[in-house]
């Protein structure tokens, strides 16, 4: 089985809803155990990676603010 590359803020959709009907969750921390926040309602989950690894459907990576430039 392949290993996915999380990031930091990327906005995972997984296969099931959360019980608010939403689908997509933002990555907070990475690690063996990975924290994520429901994009709708603000639910905070504490998940096992493989768990999530089998649960997601499809990553949109964050989007960096590297080309903004300060005032």
């Amino acid at each position: 089985m392949e290993i996915i590359k999380y990031k930091l803020n990327d906005i995972v959709e997984l296969k099931k809803p959360h019980p608010c009907g939403n689908k997509q969750f933002k990555i907070l921390r990475v690690g063996s155990e990975m924290r994520i926040l429901c994009t709708e309602c603000g639910r905070d989950l504490v998940i096992d990676r493989v768990k999530l690894e089998k649960a997601t459907k499809k990553i949109y990576p964050a989007i960096s603010e590297e080309g903004a430039s300060e005032a």
